[in-house]
Formats: C-alpha cells, structure tokens, sequence
C-alpha cells in the first residue's frame, strides 16, 4: 500500500470517529436538555420514579442507535417525546397496578424559606391542583403536559399521533375545565 493510500485511509477513519463523536455529542447534548422533560413526562404517564428514569434513558439509547443507523430526523425534541410516548405506555401496562404515581411521594415542595403554615398551605394548593389534573381525560392530560414542556402543537401531533387541530381541542377543553375548578 502506497504512503497516499494509507493516508488517504487515516484520514478516513478519522472523519469516520470524528463523526461518531459528534453523534454522541448530539444525543448527549439533547440528554442534557430533555432529560428532565422526558422523566416528567413519564412520570405524568402514571409511571414510578425507577421506570420513568429507566424509560429517560431508554429513549436516549434508542435515539442514538437510529442515528447511528443512519436514518435522519427532523426534529429531535417531538421524536424523543413520541419514543417516550410509546415506551410510557408499554412500561405502564407491564406495571401490576393501574394507580397512577401520586406527586406527594416526591418532596415536591422543599422550600426551606416557607414557614410551617406557607408550607402546609402550598402542599394543599399542589395537592388541590393534582387532584384537578386527575380529572382531565387522559389525552387532555397528556397534550397538556407536552405543551407545558414547551413542544408545539404540531409537534404534540407528532408525539400521540394525532391531528394537530385535535390537540388545540384537547388542550382547550383541558383550560376549560380547569379553570371551573378553584385551584
């Protein structure tokens, strides 16, 4: 083999490693701005802590492996929360029981500057709200909490699989009857 030949090689193969690097600083730049999202995502799904973090990371695998596959997306954010969808729902059917994942499991308020009484206050305000979030039919709940995660209405669509004018309905009726409930 030729000195130009081998070089030519090496120059290959560093292109090729440069651009796996890439791939994986892509999806771990993604992980760092959606992981959160996606866990709360799952977790609003009915899924335990354990499954959602499981499920968070499985989304990511899958979306490095078809990246790696070669298949192109076209928006990243709206696929990761259509995989998360998917997979959501498949853990949540595997699970023994229905209940969906109580929110006062989590310390979700721990303010350390609330006294005692703004503490037990804003624990029954959470508590109020959760029990007006139960009350939405599941799509509405799900557009909802896509759409408090900053996606887009088509990219809702995208992620349940419905049309986009569906979700405007869904998150519309959701409005409407959270705001009859005094929260």
């Amino acid at each position: 083999m030729s000195s130009y030949s081998l070089s030519k090689e090496l120059t290959g193969l560093a292109l090729q490693n440069r651009a796996a690097l890439t791939l994986q600083d892509q999806v771990a730049q993604l992980f760092l701005e959606a992981r959160e999202d996606v866990y709360r995502y799952l977790l609003s799904l009915g899924l335990y802590p354990p499954q959602a973090q499981e499920g968070a990371q499985e989304v990511f695998l899958r979306l490095y492996a078809t990246l790696r596959k070669g298949e192109k997306i076209q928006n990243p954010r709206a696929w990761i929360f259509r995989v998360a969808h998917n997979l959501g729902l498949k853990i949540r059917a595997q699970q023994h029981t229905g209940a969906p994942f109580d929110a006062n499991l989590e310390s979700q308020i721990a303010d350390s500057t609330l006294n005692p009484e703004q503490s037990l206050l804003e624990r029954e305000r959470a508590l109020r709200f959760h029990k007006a979030i139960e009350t939405l039919s599941d799509q509405q709940r799900r557009c909802l909490f896509l759409r408090l995660e900053g996606l887009r209405y088509p990219e809702i669509a995208s992620a349940l699989g419905i049309s986009a004018s569906a979700v405007g309905e869904f998150l519309r009726r959701a409005l409407a009857r959270l705001k009859k409930i005094e929260i």
